[in-house]
């Protein structure tokens, strides 16, 4: 089956019934690869695994290194290892194996196996996939970005019940993309898309929008906003932006990509309560930019 997310169209070869119905928005029959995954019910051969860095959020686990010269993953929920992504050099064919008959616990797993190929086959295509949750707004996206747990999704809900004319896009992992709007100038616009990955909210809306602003969230006892400079616009982002930082190819595309959007987009810093006020006061901000 093929998938498109923001342009960008990849294969994945598994049994039946193994993907989640979230990714159903997103199936093409058309379009080339940028990246292949085949999914196997079986072990490979993980001898000579040398890991480079591993991240532990909340018991979930994922351990990056490599075998030989090829790329790897390995993946754990809930103190299981549950699959080993081997990729090739290039990340345009991969392989991942499931260690587990769960359901949930393979849809963690091909869920984190594709957005690490996604970031890492797109890093030199001005495309980013971000933590954040999105609404939309008199047709433009607005990114709320903070750590996890520490109210990005809660702002957003108080934009859809309270400002009028709002709706979810995705509220975890939406696409950036700088589009072509004039092929004879070169200039280029800031696209927020939604995607098949979207946290605990089921939200996976197929829809694209110009990128209104991005907003960092910060919990205070007090609402206030400010629009941040270009270099603290450039840190809120890449905080936010998935990629393999210690591999000098793929950063240099990722640090393109975000210095571009770090000019390009508006990039505000909201301290706040969560309640109707700080919803009010973001909105009537960084809609009406100075």
């Amino acid at each position: 089956m093929k998938y498109t997310v923001a342009g960008h169209t990849f294969s994945v070869e598994a049994p039946v019934g193994i993907m989640r119905e979230g990714y159903m928005p997103f199936v093409t029959d058309c379009g080339d690869n940028v990246f292949k995954l085949t999914l196997v019910n079986e072990a490979v051969n993980e001898e000579g695994f040398v890991l480079e860095i591993k991240q532990n959020l909340e018991g979930q686990v994922i351990e990056a290194g490599h075998i030989g010269n090829l790329p790897a993953f390995r993946f754990g929920l809930k103190n299981q290892m549950t699959g080993t992504l081997i990729c090739a050099e290039d990340y345009s064919e991969n392989t991942l194996s499931l260690n587990t008959s769960d359901k949930q616990l393979a849809f963690y797993t091909i869920d984190n196996a594709l957005m690490i190929l996604y970031a890492l086959s797109t890093a030199d295509k001005n495309t980013l996939l971000v933590h954040a949750s999105v609404t939309v707004n008199d047709g433009r996206g607005y990114l709320f970005m903070a750590p996890s747990g520490t109210g990005k999704s809660t702002h957003s809900r108080l934009w859809l019940r309270h400002i009028s004319g709002t709706h979810l896009l995705n509220d975890d992992n939406p696409v950036l993309r700088l589009m072509p709007i004039d092929k004879a100038t070169g200039r280029e616009e800031a696209i927020v898309f939604g995607s098949p990955w979207s946290g605990k909210t089921p939200c996976y809306l197929n829809e694209s929008y110009p990128i209104g602003a991005v907003v960092e969230i910060a919990q205070a006892p007090y609402n206030a906003i400010q629009k941040l400079s270009p270099l603290r616009a450039y840190s809120v982002l890449m905080a936010s932006a998935s990629g393999k930082r210690w591999d000098r190819k793929l950063a240099d595309g990722l640090h393109n990509t975000l210095n571009i959007f770090a000019q390009k987009t508006p990039v505000y810093h909201l301290d706040c309560l969560p309640d109707k006020e700080a919803a009010i006061l973001c909105s009537s901000t960084i809609r009406r930019p100075e």
